[in-house]
């Protein structure tokens, strides 16, 4: 074996956060940035010696030349097998299958999920356990610690193979698989859906179209939607991954995904509208003229996925981070089975998913996922979706008119404030925290305050408990405003304001959200002095 042992100092901002460490790509290309991390990730989890790992990304720029340091790294440190994607290409939801599927002691994912590519862009790596999963806190905090005493990491000598072949190649007497990044992954979806009723559907003359906004999710979606299912060729649009997503920002929203919202709101639009993002966990969707939103996507597929084969008998829970509506908490309740809230993190429903407490998840942020694997699952969702619409005969404009009708409707949005001065996001922050205990009997705006707090949350699996989760404030009627630092930035802070008011008045449930909510967003400015402290007129995104 050729092994260097680069000796290094630790670099300051290796903290990892919701899903792993993202920084600008020029960040995680200086020098020894991304050595010094894989190594603290090995020395996180107790070396590689021996271990069996996956390996891929979303094909962002620089995921090439970091998957050759990670595939030497390893060799180094004594790993037997690693499983990559060729040319180093895993949508998030293949790679948590194909560590479940193959038995593989985790992985390594190459992405920075929805942010923008290209060398101007972002970069990221996340270390998912052997249950398909993110990392949870305790294994986060090890790889933290680790990069603030490293010394040294060492690396093979070596030139990592080729990725863009199928097949086992050996680097320092580690195996190097490189396997189809999509058949596996499809092959499971089979399994799930019931692709029969599905391919009758196009055969019908259905029309969609998916946006895969030259992400992770191209190759799998025309794999799926149109060599499996049958849908017409022009079904899946921008389905070429490239370094820099083509310029784009691949984050599926009615703001980054203007293009398929324009066609979807056009006179002979599609039956069905959907995109995924960078790494293909998250998604959108979308009737004629309608955007769906990510919570009530969820608690519509909460109602209706026992009409899927492989979710038959229902499902067994529902869980939903803390800022997503409660829509699907009334779901829960009506099939008398429980709900749960966690924190933001898909890291979060992994120990309800083990313990067959939960079968779907959501978060408002469109992320969606069942207990298949232990990610969101974009093209899951999509799928789950085609499969209902199968089943019932009725466009996506019934199915919501019918939920909302049965469930009542929640008037949801998200305002987003991006790379905001880390001060100023943290002054309004803070200065929402220290009055939090005052808050309660006030009216605000014509609302009157219940109650407010800091989200924690204890898991009842393992029982430990996650502070500081974010601020919410219940106000009489309902209505419900969160404010979070977001973790998914990587310039300056990024503040996230969600607001949520139930309408079960079948008679006031076919208004504007952003109409609908005015008031709410006046008390919630009023509250958290929101555009005073940051200097902005308006936030960055309204979703």
């Amino acid at each position: 074996m050729a092994i260097k042992t680069q000796a290094t100092t630790p670099i300051a901002g290796q903290k990892p956060g919701t899903s792993g460490l993202r920084k600008q790509t020029s960040v995680f290309m200086q020098p020894h940035f991304l050595e010094n991390y894989v190594q603290a990730i090995f020395d996180g989890i107790g070396g590689v010696a021996g271990k069996t790992l996956v390996l891929g990304g979303d094909g962002r720029f620089f995921n090439d030349t970091a998957s050759g340091i990670i595939l030497r790294m390893a060799a180094a440190g004594g790993a037997k097998h690693i499983i990559v994607g060729r040319n180093a290409l895993l949508s998030t939801p293949a790679a948590s299958h194909l560590i479940r599927k193959r038995g593989a002691d985790g992985g390594l994912i190459l992405s920075a999920s929805h942010n923008p590519g290209g060398p101007d862009g972002d970069f990221g790596l996340k270390f998912n356990m052997p249950n398909g999963g993110p990392a949870p806190e305790s294994v986060t905090d090890r790889i933290f610690e680790a990069t603030k005493t490293i010394t040294a990491y060492q690396i093979s000598d070596q030139v990592a193979p080729a990725l863009d072949t199928d097949g086992t190649f050996d680097l320092d007497g580690m195996a190097v698989e490189v396997v189809d990044p999509v058949a596996d992954y499809a092959d499971l979806m089979e399994t799930l859906f019931d692709f029969s009723a599905i391919r009758a559907l196009f055969l019908s003359g259905f029309r969609m179209k998916f946006d895969a906004m030259h992400a992770a999710t191209g190759p799998y979606a025309r794999e799926i939607f149109v060599n499996r299912l049958g849908a017409t060729g022009d079904s899946v649009v921008n389905d070429t991954p490239l370094p820099d997503f083509g310029g784009g920002h691949p984050d599926p929203n009615p703001i980054w995904a203007a293009d398929l919202v324009a066609t979807m709101s056009a006179p002979d639009a599609p039956d069905f509208g959907a995109a995924s993002d960078g790494d293909g966990d998250r998604n959108m969707i979308m009737g004629k003229g309608l955007y769906v939103s990510p919570s009530d996507s969820l608690a519509v597929l909460a109602a209706l996925m026992h009409l899927a084969p492989a979710y038959a008998e229902g499902p067994k829970g529902i869980a939903r981070s803390m800022p997503t509506s409660a829509a699907a908490d009334r779901v829960a309740a009506a099939k008398g089975i429980c709900s749960f809230e966690t924190p933001t993190g898909w890291k979060f429903f992994g120990n309800l998913l083990d313990a067959d407490m939960a079968t779907i998840c959501g978060e408002e942020s469109s992320g969606t996922g069942s207990n298949h694997v232990r990610e969101k699952d974009g093209l899951w969702a999509v799928l789950l979706w085609l499969n209902i619409l199968a089943a019932t005969g009725k466009p996506v404009t019934t199915l919501l008119a019918e939920h909302w009708a049965t469930y009542g409707r929640d008037y949801y949005t998200r305002h987003d404030y991006e790379n905001v001065d880390a001060a100023a996001a943290h002054a309004v922050y803070n200065g929402l925290r220290d009055k939090l205990a005052s808050l309660p009997g006030q009216n605000v705006d014509g609302l009157v305050i219940e109650r407010a707090d800091e989200f924690a949350y204890d898991d009842p699996v393992d029982q430990s408990r996650s502070a500081n989760q974010g601020l919410r404030i219940f106000f009489k009627g309902g209505a419900r405003a969160v404010l979070r630092l977001s973790g998914t930035g990587t310039v300056g802070a990024t503040l996230r304001l969600y607001l949520e008011q139930p309408e079960p008045n079948l008679q006031r449930q076919a208004e504007d959200p952003q109409r609908a909510l005015a008031q709410l967003i006046a008390a919630a400015g009023a509250l958290t002095q929101i555009n005073a402290l940051t200097g902005r007129d308006q936030p960055d995104v309204i979703s």
